[in-house]
């Protein structure tokens, strides 16, 4: 299977009114072009990301089943969440624990007795806890797990075996630059975005013959659009926890997650809504890519992650390579024509040596 070159928001080619698109390479929609409306079923629809969306998919004529957390909205909230909207026909609220299996499996039922058939499920559900790793305890650390993992594995077990008799679905799946480098004050956050990152890229190539696509879409320091924010918490998805003694101090490392929400507050350079609208044309795109990359900040931040492992295996990679002889420097007889067989005869020695100091070695 073929993965499309990860789009990036903010490097797009605009259209001509100005608007950020995805580069012509996915076959977006055009503008003014009639769409097919979708189907879609947005998870965590009332966070920051889902609402703008939500909004988004609205906007555009598509239908979408709008899923509340249980333990945040009540029915009577998702039934009028979205009344005002000039296409209040198309939305459909609900509630659902994503942890739990047969609640998400509700969700997909619901959403086919409302509306018929499914097209696109989009994943914004998530939840974080700040603080150091230290400091996290086994439940916490599970939430985390049971919401952002084993959620993202109960929507695909509930709506994959439908997707793949439809022949045709899409999932997009959110992440975040914490599924691609390590934030201190984040660290089981960050290990269950690895997770999911590593299991939808996995995935990938099982269903690509079913017609099935995956985006993972990579946030970074999101703002939120609208005045009305009263159902969505202070700080997102995000428990800030106090810090212990040995992490309390003003420069701590485990502090820095921290720090950045508070002093960013509402001034987060991205902008919600924009990112609603490339992930509406993710949906409408012949050919999604495998990661979308949504600011500057998620660019410069992965980047140069990948720019430091570049190095480091460079720095290494003499353990496995045979070193480039310098200018002039005269090969050992035979030298250049063996290289395939030097090449093993170093690695043979490198696992002898291993062999022969392992303390679980049997040999006498």
């Amino acid at each position: 299977m073929e993965h499309k070159t990860p789009s990036i928001a903010g490097s797009e080619t605009p259209s001509k009114k100005g608007k950020v698109a995805l580069p012509a390479s996915c076959d977006p929609p055009q503008p003014g072009a009639p769409q097919k409306a979708l189907v879609w079923i947005i998870f965590g629809g009332t966070g920051q990301m889902g609402r703008s969306l939500v909004k988004s998919c609205l906007n555009h004529g598509d239908s979408v089943t709008v899923v509340g957390r249980i333990f945040e909205s009540t029915p009577e909230q998702m039934a009028q969440a979205h009344m005002h909207h000039p296409q209040a026909e198309n939305a459909f609220g609900t509630l659902c624990d994503v942890r739990d299996y047969a609640s998400v499996n509700r969700v997909i039922d619901q959403t086919l007795d409302r509306f018929g058939r499914i097209d696109c499920i989009a994943n914004c559900s998530g939840y974080g806890v700040i603080g150091a790793c230290e400091d996290q305890d086994e439940h916490e650390i599970r939430n985390q797990f049971e919401t952002n993992f084993m959620g993202t594995v109960h929507i695909i077990h509930a709506s994959l075996p439908y997707f793949r008799e439809q022949g045709a679905g899409r999932y997009i799946i959110f992440s975040s630059t914490s599924g691609a480098l390590g934030v201190p004050g984040l660290g089981p956050y960050c290990a269950t975005k690895y997770a999911v990152e590593g299991l939808i890229e996995a995935m990938l190539y099982e269903v690509d013959a079913f017609n099935i696509k995956a985006t993972l879409v990579e946030p970074g320091l999101v703002r939120r659009d609208e005045a009305d924010t009263s159902m969505v918490p202070r700080w997102g998805h995000f428990l800030i926890k106090p810090a212990s003694e040995p992490y309390s101090h003003a420069t701590s490392p485990a502090l820095h997650a921290k720090r950045m929400v508070q002093w960013l507050g509402d001034k987060q350079p991205t902008s919600a809504q924009k990112c609603a609208d490339l992930v509406w044309q993710l949906g409408h795109c012949s050919y999604p890519p495998l990661r979308l990359l949504l600011g500057s900040y998620a660019i410069e931040s992965i980047r140069d992650r990948l720019r430091s492992v570049t190095e480091e295996l460079e720095d290494w990679k003499h353990l496995h390579f045979p070193v480039a002889p310098e200018p002039g420097e005269n090969r050992g007889e035979g030298e250049g024509e063996n290289r395939g067989g030097e090449m093993g005869d170093r690695d043979q020695d490198m696992e002898m040596e291993v062999e022969e100091t392992s303390p679980t070695s049997n040999r006498e």
